[in-house]
């Protein structure tokens, strides 16, 4: 692994045919609709950003499944002139892949996901960083103890940026707590609402989210507790609840692959860039936020970009009290992806 977060390259240089001013084109594939303020949300606002670009334009189909209309789709975005496309979702990763295959030419650019070929990458943020930010503001903002932490499925991805937030918590606030509560489901407003109002009756009066819809936001607004978002700053979705997000800028990944491809550098594997790459972040705070709680953790946030902070180091325990990460030591890239353990400060299981 380099200091951009880049593991196990094939080996394979890919080279941009831009002679005479051409143009790279770059098709987006979207599981889930335009409308998303989530993961397609993020993604969206790289690509219009990517769009505005010289001798950049990008090509766009939402609401895909992950079956023979995902293939036709990405068939036509190749024939449209397609160098690069992007699968935002592991939902069409073997879409992503099947096409890969039929397309050696072409590269494609997975987000989450594990399956990878000499054309095809994978790609995510380390998210668990903005989130152990986020678990500080929440820590510093809870006047019962109690967080609420609403999450999809309990996938290693998912458990680490709930570790991660509850560290943060346990920083600022070692009294507290963070209540999980799973809905299994990536984007179900009605059950994140559900599980949102069932947190703030045993008493959450901050609410955070790892789904993809508004569904926690519109509960904390309701409800007149505090929240923070996920994927996209949600302040305008709940201008009295939100306090911060734990956001990605998908540009910075994607505007260093295009410059790599033009330069013929580029070379496909796993990708997994953090705070330091400008790819993932926390929002504004908003004006509920005090002065003093924005010092701390920017603070902590410098640290981080700098290196001199790493958020799974050790000693680190699990709700039993056993010691997952020795004393002085981080935890490997392997670790963080296999993670399996809920942290000492979460309360609820698995599933």
């Amino acid at each position: 692994q380099d200091g951009n977060g880049v593991v196990g390259a094939s080996g394979r240089s890919w080279q941009l045919n831009v002679a005479g001013g051409g143009i790279t084109r770059i098709g987006f594939v979207y599981s889930g609709p335009l409308s998303d303020v989530g993961e397609v949300g993020a993604q969206e606002e790289a690509r219009k950003a990517l769009d505005a670009l010289p001798n950049v334009n990008t090509l766009v189909r939402d609401g895909i499944a992950a079956d023979e209309t995902g293939q036709i789709a990405i068939d036509g975005m190749v024939s449209e002139g397609g160098t690069v496309i992007v699968g935002p979702s592991d939902r069409l990763m073997n879409c992503l892949y099947d096409a890969a295959r039929r397309h050696p030419d072409i590269q494609f650019l997975q987000c989450q996901g594990y399956r990878t070929r000499p054309n095809l990458s994978v790609f995510f943020g380390r998210m668990y960083e903005a989130r152990y930010l986020t678990g500080m503001v929440a820590g510093l903002m809870t006047s019962s103890g109690i967080v609420g932490y609403v999450a999809a499925v309990p996938l290693p991805e998912v458990i680490c940026e709930l570790n991660a937030f509850a560290l943060g918590v346990m920083e600022v606030n070692p009294q507290a707590q963070v209540r999980v509560a799973w809905t299994n489901s990536w984007d179900n407003p009605t059950l994140e609402r559900q599980a949102a109002l069932a947190l703030i009756k045993i008493g959450a009066d901050v609410l955070a989210q790892h789904q993809d819809s508004l569904g926690v936001q519109a509960a904390a607004e309701e409800q007149g507790v505090h929240s923070i978002g996920y994927n996209t700053d949600m302040s305008k979705f709940a201008p009295h609840a939100h306090l911060t997000a734990a956001v990605f800028h998908w540009q910075a990944f994607y505007d260093s692959v295009v410059k790599q491809l033009r330069q013929g550098t580029f070379k496909s594997g796993m990708f997994w860039p953090g705070m330091s790459d400008g790819v993932v972040d926390i929002a504004l705070y908003s004006d509920a936020v005090p002065k003093a709680v924005r010092q701390r953790v920017d603070k902590r946030r410098r640290e981080i970009i700098a290196g001199d902070f790493v958020v799974f180091t050790g000693p680190v325990y699990d709700q039993s009290g056993l010691q997952r990460i020795p004393a002085g030591q981080a935890a490997n890239d392997r670790e963080l992806l296999g993670m399996n353990w809920l942290a000492k400060g979460v309360a609820g299981g698995l599933e």
